[in-house]
């Protein structure tokens, strides 16, 4: 496949000011309209309701940060005058306090001053003990949030932070208007329809109209600061159907401009490519696709106020809880024939929770780059496992070793799904296959039995990476207070409800330790943790493929911050 590749960053390093310049000024709006599909719907606009990709990517058209990262992972200064750091002065030097000042003359798209205000009432939406903030790990560490005049806006932290740059950083975290939110804090927060579907933002776009699941249609910012951006006046950003529909519609049809996530095989890819409307390009980041194995059990017969739901620890699951378990499911799969079948030159066999940037990625984990099936069967008989009615399915104290193993509906993962059932079935464990409409799956909705963050399942198999190239608050993500539940209403981002305290002993000391050597070794520890109680088994490092139209210029496509983070910049070449 004849993907345009951005290679992965090291260290996030800090440009002075973003260089956009495309050469193609003029009036806002000049260029008409851009057709933008992601066919895993969203289904709201509020980001932080939502830990779904297409929530974030979204509402990254409307809401902004304080600063981004681009495509070579560079953070670059985005709604802050610069990036502050200890020689600048705006990090103190003892790594507590980091101060941002916002740029002067920045409005909302209602005409009004982002303020200091709206920053400091956004680490309070985010962080109320009553609601249920799917981003609130970026806040980890926060004591205060204080403003310093209008446009200066003080963070400080209850001990030394060494990468200050999460809160207010990145597409994952944006902020939002104090003004509008007001009233939706805490249990409030999934009331507020209008908000959460209309935000008012800072960014190119202002959502005119939005359908959740379907279609959201955006007109320009006549508010916004850059003058003559953005050069489209309008965005259909629609939803829905599968990735092949998306793909055909850039790269056969020309129908849209843009299209996500094309989880589909090299050949199908390399043969739409061939027409000639389109480019396939891809990201590579920090992406796995991986199984998380439900550490609650999902009994439907528990009822929805204990199903899937923690208790600190006395809802275990009857058997995936066992590490032996969760090994011999992993020794089980061959990741290079999945790698082969439905990824090609995107992805690579992985056994790390954070396969990158280099300084954390693991090497302790290496062997299950290689099928045992004997030596997973010889595991599970060793423990006790055995097929004592001979069904043909492995059975231990009158519990069967029988899994729903549920995913998004997409034809690379109900091929993975196809044959990691196989191979599960050669060791005695019995799948019975689940997908579920990807808009659905993602989508955060509470009230929702469906959700990825609900997990009415056994094994569920998704991807997810983190904004930034720091894993920080990636890796906080998993401390026991994150795991997803009624009281946080599903929105917390440690899905398969694994809980160590030596686990968020880690997550402590990385926030305080500095050295970079230092915290790559802890980002190893936490990788190591996890990986090895088998609560989340990694298979490829993906890159993300998607296609715009040749037609489509000012494409930076990242992986390190929202796909499409620079929208402001999109213009159209003439033909």
């Amino acid at each position: 496949m004849k993907i345009k590749t951005l290679l992965m960053g090291t260290i996030a390093t800090i440009a002075c000011a973003p260089a956009f310049a495309d050469g193609h000024e003029g009036e806002r709006g000049r260029d008409g309209q851009v057709n933008i599909i992601y066919w895993q719907a969203p289904s709201t606009m509020n980001p932080f309701l939502s830990g779904g990709t297409k929530e974030i990517e979204a509402a990254s058209l409307v809401l902004e940060s304080l600063a981004r990262f681009d495509e070579t992972g560079q953070m670059v200064p985005w709604l802050a005058e610069e990036i502050p750091t200890v020689e600048n002065g705006g990090v103190s030097e003892d790594l507590t306090s980091i101060t941002w000042t916002i740029k002067e003359g920045v409005t909302w798209s209602d005409g009004s001053a982002l303020t200091a205000e709206d920053l400091i009432f956004t680490h309070a939406y985010c962080t109320h003990p009553e609601g249920g903030c799917s981003q609130a790990s970026y806040f980890d560490g926060v004591t205060s949030v204080e403003a310093e005049g209008e446009r200066g806006v003080k963070i400080t932290f209850g001990a030394p932070k060494p990468f200050p740059y999460t809160a207010f950083v990145g597409a994952e975290s944006p902020i939002i208007q104090k003004a509008q939110f007001a009233d939706c804090l805490g249990a409030r927060a999934p009331e507020c329809t209008e908000a959460n579907f209309g935000p008012i933002g800072t960014g190119p776009f202002v959502v005119e109209d939005f359908r959740p699941n379907d279609v959201i249609t955006f007109v320009a910012n006549d508010s916004f600061r850059e003058a003559g951006k953005p050069a489209f006046a309008r965005v259909t950003f629609k939803g829905g159907g599968d990735a092949a529909a998306a793909a055909r519609s850039v790269l056969e049809t020309g129908e849209f401009d843009y299209a996500w996530n094309l989880q589909l095989a090299p050949d199908v890819l390399d043969r739409m490519e061939a027409v000639g409307l389109g480019t396939v390009v891809a990201a590579y980041g920090t992406s796995v696709e991986r199984l998380h194995l439900n550490q609650t059990n999902p009994d439907p017969a528990l009822g929805p106020d204990k199903r899937s739901v923690y208790m600190d620890g006395e809802n275990a699951h009857p058997f995936l809880t066992d590490p032996v378990v969760g090994q011999a499911l992993s020794m089980a799969i061959d990741r290079t024939l999945i790698d082969e079948v439905g990824y090609g030159a995107g992805g690579q066999p992985t056994c790390n929770l954070l396969p990158a940037p280099e300084l954390y990625a693991s090497t302790a984990n290496d062997g299950c780059l290689t099928q045992d099936i004997e030596g997973a069967k010889a595991l599970l008989e060793g423990a006790g496992w055995v097929d004592s009615n001979g069904n043909g399915t492995r059975d231990k104290d009158g519990v069967e070793l029988t899994v729903l193993y549920q995913t998004s509906t997409n034809a690379v993962r109900q091929d993975t799904q196809a044959l990691v059932k196989d191979w599960w079935s050669q060791i005695g464990v019995g799948a019975e296959l689940r997908n579920v409409d990807a808009s659905v799956f993602f989508g955060g909705d509470p009230g929702s039995p469906d959700t990825f963050q609900k997990f009415y399942a056994d094994i569920e198999m998704y991807t997810n990476n983190f904004a930034g190239v720091d894993p920080e608050a990636y890796m906080a993500n998993w401390r026991c207070r994150d795991i997803p539940g009624p009281a946080n209403q599903w929105q917390g981002n440690n899905i398969q409800r694994f809980c160590r305290e030596e686990y968020d002993a880690l997550v402590d000391q990385m926030a305080t330790t500095a050295n970079l050597e230092e915290r790559g070794e802890l980002a190893k520890q936490m990788n190591d943790m996890i990986v090895q109680s088998y609560s989340i088994i990694p298979l490829i490092h993906r890159g993300n493929p998607s296609a715009h139209i040749n037609t489509l210029g000012g494409v930076k496509m990242s992986d390190w911050d929202a796909e499409i983070w620079n929208i402001k910049d999109w213009y159209r070449i003439s033909e």
